[in-house]
């Protein structure tokens, strides 16, 4: 992903969730995604769509430990 991918997707997510505290991190090891995070807390990955040009999947795991 580069640059211009990230501040797109970064800005989409912004405006989706109400939330101008998510920011999106490149990863080091991988070229296709970039993690994202609330503030400093890691919520999820977002990945290219190897199906569809330029569109991208959000994942995030909800672990039972943060339903507490």
């Amino acid at each position: 992903m580069n640059d211009k991918d990230l501040k797109r997707i970064e800005a989409h997510l912004k405006r989706t969730f109400a939330n101008t505290s998510i920011g999106l991190r490149p990863r080091p090891k991988q070229k296709d995604s970039c993690e994202v995070y609330v503030g400093e807390e890691f919520v999820g990955v977002v990945y290219q769509d190897e199906d569809e040009d330029g569109s991208f999947m959000f994942e995030m795991a909800i672990l039972a430990e943060d339903l507490t």
